[in-house]
């Protein structure tokens, strides 16, 4: 055997074994990826908003609604969302559930 096959055959070897190191390196870092994720549950708190009612408005719409959400201030009806404020003065409230 002469020394440049000698030197072929253990390039081959060496592409081989890096090859399957390379690829095993991608598959755990991949697997721990998918375990960690499944492992970690972030849950948003759950919050009550009491009953369902319905705010039955003077002009005949209605307003589909939670009971917490609802406040009387200075004797009117204020709707308080968590991004908007909306007067319901003169509005009769009804506990019905609806979906």
């Amino acid at each position: 055997m002469t020394r440049q096959e000698r030197n072929r055959k253990q390039h081959f070897n060496l592409d081989k074994i890096l090859i399957l190191l390379i690829t095993l390196m991608i598959t755990a870092i991949t697997s721990l990826y998918f375990y960690s994720r499944s492992i970690i549950v972030i849950e948003a708190p759950k919050t009550d908003y009491g009953e369902k009612i319905v705010v039955q408005l003077p002009s005949g719409q209605k307003v589909f609604t939670y009971e917490k959400l609802v406040v009387k201030k200075d004797g009117k009806l204020i709707y308080q969302g968590e991004h908007q404020t909306i007067a319901l003065t003169g509005g009769k409230i009804k506990y019905e559930d609806w979906d």
